[in-house]
């Protein structure tokens, strides 16, 4: 299965933030957000498992693909939501996750969403907030796989499990020293 339809006139957005179980939750329950669907793309393999994946040779990514009504909730405000979920400056991965399967990269799936996404990746750049550069890619959509379904909503469904994971990673620390303070700090 590739791209999701769109319906009516909701849009998808697509982001890779590291480990896509740490990217739903954010995203999810917010008004106008109509879907949120974990899974993988960027790669050259079609249909990859999260085993493959995983093993960093499909050229993939982890992301999540939302879908939202852009009348209650546009895809600046998802924008503004995805920065402060990542470390933008690790060419390397997203914290305890290593390796180009983990990248950051926003795909954008409309000219507009590519000149938003460029423009708040400069503000990002300007905000003083890091000492290394905003190495998260903008790039075209591709074929969008989702991932098996043990992965959809990790958090919901495998609260403990989730939770460890996550304090494990360090993304939380690196919010809370980056993100929820002052540029600078």
């Amino acid at each position: 299965m590739t791209q999701q339809n769109e319906t009516k006139n909701n849009e998808l957005a697509t982001f890779a933030g590291g480990c896509f179980w740490c990217m739903v939750q954010p995203f999810d329950e917010l008004p106008g957000i109509i879907s949120i669907t974990s899974g993988y793309t960027g790669g050259s393999v079609a249909n990859p498992s999260y085993e493959q994946v995983k093993a960093g040779t499909t050229g993939h990514r982890e992301a999540v693909q939302i879908e939202f009504d852009p009348a209650l909730f546009s895809y600046q405000q998802l924008l503004d939501l995805y920065w402060p979920q990542i470390d933008p400056t690790d060419p390397d991965g997203q914290f305890h996750d290593r390796g180009p399967q983990y990248q950051t990269a926003i795909f954008y799936h409309s000219e507009e969403q590519r000149r938003l996404a460029e423009a708040s990746r400069q503000r990002v750049e300007d905000s003083g907030r890091f000492r290394d550069p905003v190495v998260t890619e903008i790039k075209p959509a591709e074929p969008f796989y989702p991932a098996e379904e043990s992965h959809q909503n990790f958090y919901k469904k495998e609260r403990e499990a989730y939770k460890k994971d996550r304090a494990l990673s360090g993304r939380d620390e690196f919010i809370e020293a980056h993100w929820d303070s002052s540029p600078g700090h």
